[in-house]
């Protein structure tokens, strides 16, 4: 396809890469086969530990320079990268719909989050504020500073094979670090596509190899990262279940990290909801990317007097959802990523019906012209009850729970009342209940939003859960300082040395 050659995608190539420089491996070879129609993309060589070792200390010969750079010259090299993916936007977004199976729309979207992020790290790289505090002692000056940390590790899902690869990045580089990336490794093209573009920009800008650094390979690769002690610093993103063993590994050694795992997010549809609007959002929210974000909308609480009109409303639009081919801009849904998530999504129909669910619209595999991958499945809606352990799980898919409940007290109980807590949403035009859902008495989600859905969260805000979701967060705000260390500094003017708190100590 023309946009494999575009950006530079071999059949056969190396998965491990310091900038520009590629490195051998005796790794097994990584076959991609694309989920719309299960062609092969390309193969890549995982990283073996030979490698692996090169990587890291590639990387940490190019922090000890990368680090002294001013922090606007670095974030003018991100600036440049931005540019560069505007060049390459078409033939990014196309690849990430082709590999990971989203809609075209998705993957363009996706790809223009990379150059959010990278506008929003220029703008960053002159704002690395510190503060300024009065000292107790007499002639004192106190403040604080934030130093980079030197490796981030970062470990990303097949969901958003780039955009969360960037957001980690990009703010590490503006504050002095350097990055090694293992990609997940159902979507590892992608990763090697953007290696390829980062090269050629941090190459025309003399950037020290081993800034920017890939990594290719499954488990046991995240593991090697999470027992390094050489990288203070991994922000990982997936399952809840990676997240906790990965945890224990690296508060093993102190290191620290940046967690955004499982999500398990409602949509509370009030009484005094547009249901017009609402439908929208609980619609994109559920089949979006196949239900495969994290952030995708798993439950809809909807309140008992609006409960028949909105689901007739929900039934009804799903019937005009069409499936197919990702690239086809007709086409709302495309496949599930492999043949191991369609079992995941037959298995919770099953449990669900065992627990007494009632599915209004059936969900099942679909076969045929166009669908022959068999990752393509049905998108289907099943009323059940808050407690069904079904319920309570995340399920990687585009299956619909919908409840009913009469108090805003009792929707906001349901909607906290599973492990996870990531993304939430309020659909009312109530001010009191808007109020409500976003106090402490409210959602216990990191990202709580009223008339909008549970997905598409903006560079500009800091992105992550709380409870089972990790706590971490990425992207905008304040988010940069998980990829610093802090420093508390006084400096004394006087020619006399005087305790805090009063202490006396003369020689």
């Amino acid at each position: 396809m023309e946009f494999l050659k575009q950006l530079q995608i071999q059949k056969e190539n190396e998965g491990t890469s310091t900038g520009l420089v590629w490195l051998n491996s005796n790794g097994e070879l990584n076959l991609s086969h694309s989920p719309v129609d299960t062609k092969l993309i390309g193969a890549v060589k995982q990283t073996d530990k030979e490698a692996y070792e090169q990587v890291i200390k590639t990387a940490q010969a190019a922090y000890l320079e990368w680090r002294t750079w001013p922090a606007p010259k670095r974030g003018e090299v991100v600036r440049q990268l931005g540019d560069a993916l505007r060049t390459e936007k078409q033939a990014l977004g196309q690849l990430v719909s082709y590999e990971m199976g989203k809609s075209l729309q998705e993957g363009l979207g996706e790809v223009q989050e990379m150059i959010d992020i990278c506008d929003f790290a220029v703008g960053l790289s002159r704002q690395l504020y510190g503060l300024t505090m009065h000292s107790e002692r007499p002639s004192h000056r106190m403040y604080e500073q934030w130093h980079p940390m030197g490796i981030v590790g970062i470990i990303s899902a097949f969901n958003f094979p780039v955009a969360v690869w960037s957001w980690n990045a990009a703010l590490a580089w503006v504050c002095g670090n350097v990055s090694v990336w293992k990609p997940s490794e159902k979507t590892p093209i992608c990763g090697n596509a953007i290696q390829n573009i980062v090269a050629k920009v941090f190459a025309a800008n003399n950037v020290p190899e081993g800034v920017n650094c890939l990594i290719q390979g499954g488990r046991e690769v995240g593991e090697w990262m999470s027992h390094d002690a050489r990288i203070p610093l991994v922000s990982a993103t997936g399952s809840t279940r990676m997240g906790k063993e990965l945890n224990i590994a690296v508060a093993g050694r102190l290191g620290k990290t940046i967690l955004e795992l499982g999500g398990n997010n409602a949509i509370i549809i009030s009484e005094h909801a547009d249901l017009d609007m609402s439908l929208i959002g609980a619609v994109f929210g559920a089949v979006g990317t196949a239900g495969q974000r994290c952030t995708s909308t798993r439950r809809l609480i909807i309140h008992e007097k609006v409960y028949d009109s909105f689901v007739a409303k929900l039934t009804k639009a799903y019937q005009q959802i069409v499936i197919g081919d990702p690239l086809d801009a007709k086409n709302h849904m495309g496949p599930l990523i492999d043949k191991d998530a369609v079992k995941m999504y037959l298995h919770s129909i099953e449990a669900c019906k065992k627990e007494g669910g009632k599915f209004l619209v059936e969900g099942g595999v679909l076969e045929g012209a166009g669908y022959e991958s068999g990752c393509y499945v049905k998108p289907c809606i099943a009323e059940a009850l808050p407690h069904y352990k079904i319920v309570q799980h995340e399920t990687f898919a585009p299956i619909l729970y919908v409840m009913k409940y009469s108090t805003l007290e009792e929707a906001i109980a349901i909607q906290n009342g599973v492990p996870q807590g990531l993304s939430s949403a309020i659909m009312t035009t109530n001010l009191r209940e808007s109020e409500l859902f976003l106090s402490a008495l409210g959602s216990d989600c990191g990202i709580a939003n009223v008339n909008i859905g549970t997905s598409g969260a903006e560079i500009g805000g800091a992105f992550g859960g709380e409870k089972e979701t990790g706590g971490g967060r990425e992207s905008g705000s304040d988010a940069w300082k998980a990829y610093m260390r802090r420093q508390t500094n006084t400096i004394n003017y006087s020619t006399q040395l005087p305790l805090a708190q009063g202490i006396k100590f003369d020689l």
